[in-house]
């Protein structure tokens, strides 16, 4: 898969997703015209449609001042490309919430529980 040059995303951007999730590693992307470098934390189903919830690592080549996370329309992602850039779990996501219920595909599960 090229992404370089402008190349665009394959068809599916899916297993892209579902494999950043499962590794915990970040994604390259384009969304409303805005390069960013997300964190995804889930994916799940809306209304028929995929979504997936991350959390802004960068917008336009800029780290949020603080920690930002939000949901993204899985057929909005373009230039989709998973990078080698690890990511924690945001304290932001809440896996318990009720817009998961039922609608769940995948999700980050933490590496050690510490207790």
């Amino acid at each position: 898969m090229n992404t370089e040059k402008g190349a665009e995303s394959p068809p599916n951007p899916t297993p892209i997703v579902l494999e950043g999730i499962v590794r915990q590693k970040c994604m390259n992307a384009i969304y409303n015209r805005t390069r960013m470098v997300l964190a995804p934390h889930i994916l799940y189903t809306r209304g028929g449609s995929l979504y997936v919830d991350a959390q802004v690592v960068s917008r336009d080549f800029v780290i949020p001042r603080e920690e930002k996370f939000g949901t993204f329309k899985v057929d909005g992602l373009r230039n989709l490309a998973l990078t080698e850039r690890d990511f924690a779990i945001s304290r932001l996501f809440l896996p318990e919430s009720e817009k998961y219920d039922g609608t769940t595909l995948m999700a980050v599960e933490p590496q050690g529980a510490s207790a």
